[in-house]
């Protein structure tokens, strides 16, 4: 008789930390009380690394599960696209280029779900966790730009976002090219 193994909740947990995470930036983005940029881009950081840390634990942990790998990049979407939205509505940021991450997200699901039902997994590539880090790297630079101006913060992060951009469509295209040539 076979056991089903029981998987450790920490990977999960720390990807459900980086959901839950999101309204108290969007609260605090909204609302500016005191400090509210340093505040968000700390917890940014901090929930940035639950990406890493969830993946960690669950190749440590032997703990990869469905589930994991369904929600991981949706709170990774969530977290991103929420802030970079706000950004937008306080003019930090052009509109164009949250619309193309946004847009090129919603095309690369789609493409996944495809390879999916067609027995495929397409995973990230090499330029498209360049992308993310490097997103991971702006957004606190925006934030952090509204309370330390003595340093270049905000030209970090406005630059940082639009290479980002500019290897969330190379990426884009690897992952069409993987699935037609799968």
């Amino acid at each position: 008789m076979l056991c089903a193994m029981k998987l450790s909740p920490w990977p999960m947990i720390a990807t459900l930390f980086r959901i839950f995470i999101v309204p108290v930036i969007v609260v605090l983005m909204l609302y500016k009380p005191n400090a509210w940029p340093l505040i968000c881009g700390i917890l940014f950081i901090i929930a940035s690394l639950t990406d890493w840390l969830d993946g960690y634990l669950a190749r440590k942990l032997n703990s990869v599960s469905v589930a994991g790998k369904f929600l991981d990049p949706i709170a990774d979407k969530v977290l991103v696209s929420s802030v970079l939205i706000l950004f937008v509505s306080m003019q930090m940021i052009e509109a164009l280029a949250v619309l193309i991450l946004i847009n090129r997200d919603v095309i690369i699901g789609g493409v996944r779900s495809i390879a999916a039902s067609q027995g495929q997994v397409i995973d990230a590539g090499i330029i498209g966790k360049w992308k993310t880090t490097i997103q991971m790297i702006a957004i606190p630079s925006l934030f952090f730009g509204q309370s330390l101006s003595f340093l270049p913060f905000q030209e970090v992060g406005y630059w940082g976002l639009w290479l980002s951009v500019a290897l969330s469509l190379y990426s884009a295209g690897q992952y069409i090219m993987r699935w037609r040539n799968s």
